[in-house]
């Protein structure tokens, strides 16, 4: 849905205790404000989320700053193995941010996403 080129991959979401393994961070990254290295684990198990120059844009995420992301994570790293999911900004190419409701459901029905998790509730096409 994002059309992404090569140098511009998705970014990452990881559970903060676990970020680590795969990035090479020195704090925590709550708002994807900045690139770190990956590690050799993060090329091997989530190569789609690795810069051509080694980094990723990576969101660190804890129970404490988003209870229901942690748990997401939380329970796909218990059925994969990985507590890392490819996290990006809800919008399609040529179109701003989503920044309302209203917005998401237009992104919802003009793009290639499933479902989309709004105010509690899933919405599907």
């Amino acid at each position: 849905m994002k059309y992404r080129e090569p140098f511009r991959p998705f970014a990452p979401v990881v559970l903060a205790d676990k970020a680590a393994d795969y990035f090479s961070l020195r704090q925590s990254s709550p708002f994807m404000s900045m690139a770190a290295p990956v590690t050799d684990l993060a090329r091997q198990l989530v190569p789609s989320i690795v810069h051509t120059n080694g980094t990723a844009r990576v969101q660190t995420v804890d129970a404490e700053q988003n209870p229901l992301l942690a748990e997401v994570l939380t329970e796909f790293a218990a059925i994969t193995g990985v507590p890392v999911l490819i996290n990006t900004s809800l919008n399609i190419k040529g179109k701003p941010i989503c920044g309302t409701p209203e917005m998401a459901l237009e992104c919802l029905t003009e793009s290639g996403i499933d479902a989309l998790l709004l105010d509690g509730r899933w919405v599907t096409r």
